[in-house]
């Protein structure tokens, strides 16, 4: 007699060779579970890809479609802010629905965001479709680590599926960088959010043959909508507020009233979340020490990190005269050193030792290299003046990173280890909104400055105010990560951190 389906995501093997032992229905993703991988990496690629593809493009996008300086940050900004926002809810929602169907909603979603992308024809069609990317990209990113962690119910091969997925991760970072500066020089800027449509197509396919439809256990809890409402729209305001910033004077109403609002709606979500029966983010999970510390850690390593790709991008284009493919390219020794420390931090310093020592050091060591890089001018050129600040600068981020997002979910209950994760997530893509708007305008007011009195006219002194522009960007990125490391050194917990056998590891991305 046939029986049906398990309905429980954490249903494990077969115990039924030891008399007396309880029978645990196999999990009915086991049999595929390699296969399932495969998808689910090709998933992650695609949320990752967008994380960096984008930036190569960016400079040719805004020579096509002749927006301005203030509307560029925009473009990163739209998708990084309604990802991060949305990130609880879409962990949410994908528990309810069931993670099958939330990841295929989410990839067509996704590619039907790009493709109206790539066929913009002014930055407001552009702006929305990258939001309506992150939106999808909430939904996809937790059903796709949601699903990793129920399909791989060993724990040794747990680790083998979750190193995979966190190269690919590291992977799609440095591909994303190339594969725009290919795509952009020999196509058009446009291939580089039709791309998505490609993956998405094999990804479905994908899914739809290898996944099976899990419905939850027992009663479904509520949706936070007060909850998903305020801190939505208090995220929003925050980075809205910021990104005025760069076209108004921090004393203008624009500018404020953003940031008042974003202060009050952000603790209107910490009350709410107090009262409601199901909260969308478990306040026990949002004010641990070590996860509180990890969750600022990682916001300011992405306000930082985001930096350096969005001004290094225009410097190598505009200034060094690199091409799109080059430019890419240009990247990969950073992104290496990134990926390589790491993996390195998690798998055999951070069991050790725990997160306190790596991620304050790994602050300084990244903030040395982006003060290294304030010595860049309009005469420097690649590998003598840039490359050797660019590696110091990501081996000092993959020895912060890692460590940092393992502790914001290590010691968790198995039953928020997805809230968990999705706040991790949404602090770094929170990091990389405002980080891009804080910089845009530092940028902005540096160029201002450096063209007063001068004859904006000559091309030479163009290159240098923007030069100058870019320089003071990293060095306040500089100064951003040694306030990290004094943050994560004193509140960051000693000693090796405490685990939970049945929550899964973050994957950033």
């Amino acid at each position: 007699m046939s029986t049906a389906p398990p309905k429980r995501d954490r249903s494990v093997t077969t115990s039924q060779d030891s008399p007396g032992a309880p029978s645990i229905p196999a999990h009915p993703h086991h049999a595929q579970r390699w296969l399932i991988l495969g998808v689910l990496g090709a998933a992650q690629l695609m949320v990752v890809l967008d994380a960096t593809i984008v930036n190569i493009a960016l400079p040719s996008a805004q020579e096509d479609l002749g927006f301005s300086h203030d509307a560029r940050q925009w473009v990163i900004t739209a998708y990084a802010l309604a990802f991060g926002a949305l990130l609880p809810l879409g962990g949410r929602v994908g528990d309810l629905m069931g993670r099958k169907r939330a990841l295929l909603i989410g990839l067509i979603g996704f590619a039907a965001a790009s493709a109206i992308g790539g066929a913009a024809t002014d930055i407001g069609m552009l702006v929305t479709a990258r939001a309506a990317q992150g939106v999808f990209g909430a939904l996809l990113a937790p059903a796709t680590l949601s699903l990793l962690m129920t399909t791989f119910t060993d724990a040794r091969e747990r680790a083998k599926a979750f190193g995979i997925y966190g190269a690919i991760a590291g992977a799609g970072l440095a591909a994303g960088l190339l594969l725009g500066g290919v795509l952009t020089q020999w196509l058009d800027w446009r291939w580089c959010l039709y791309v998505n449509i490609v993956i998405a197509v094999v990804t479905v396919a994908g899914a739809w043959t290898t996944l099976h439809h899990q419905a939850p256990e027992g009663p479904r809890p509520r949706l936070d909508i007060p909850g998903t409402l305020t801190v939505s729209a208090g995220l929003f305001c925050l980075v809205n507020g910021f990104a005025n910033a760069e076209t108004h004077a921090w004393g203008e109403p624009a500018v404020w009233a953003c940031l008042v609002a974003a202060v009050v709606l952000l603790t209107v979500f910490t009350l709410i979340e107090t009262r409601v029966a199901h909260p969308l983010i478990p306040l026990r999970v949002l004010f641990d020490r070590t996860r509180g510390a990890a969750l600022l850690s990682v916001m300011l390593l992405g306000l930082g990190q985001f930096g350096v790709l969005l001004f290094l991008t225009y410097y190598f284009q505009q200034n060094l005269g690199l091409s799109p493919i080059s430019s890419g390219a240009a990247f990969v020794p950073m992104i290496a050193g990134l990926a390589v420390t790491a993996t390195a931090a998690n798998s055999i310093l951070v069991p050790r030792y725990g997160a306190r020592p790596l991620v304050p050091t790994g602050f300084v060591v990244a903030g040395a290299g982006l003060f290294w890089l304030t010595g860049i001018d309009t005469t420097s050129s690649y590998t003598s003046d840039v490359l050797g600040p660019l590696i110091v600068t990501g081996i000092g981020t993959g020895m912060a990173i890692a460590p940092a997002m393992t502790a914001g979910i290590s010691g968790v209950r198995a039953e928020d280890a997805g809230a968990a994760s999705a706040l991790m997530n949404t602090g770094q893509q929170v990091g990389y909104s405002v980080g891009t708007a804080v910089l845009s305008s530092i940028a902005a007011s540096a160029l201002t400055d450096q063209l007063a009195g001068q004859n904006s006219i000559s091309s030479a002194v163009a290159a240098g105010a923007a030069v100058h522009s870019y320089t003071t960007t990293f060095m306040w990125c500089a100064v951003i990560f040694l306030i990290g490391a004094v943050i994560s050194g004193a509140l960051l917990r000693s000693g090796p951190l405490a685990q939970d056998p049945d929550a899964g590891p973050v994957v950033h991305v």
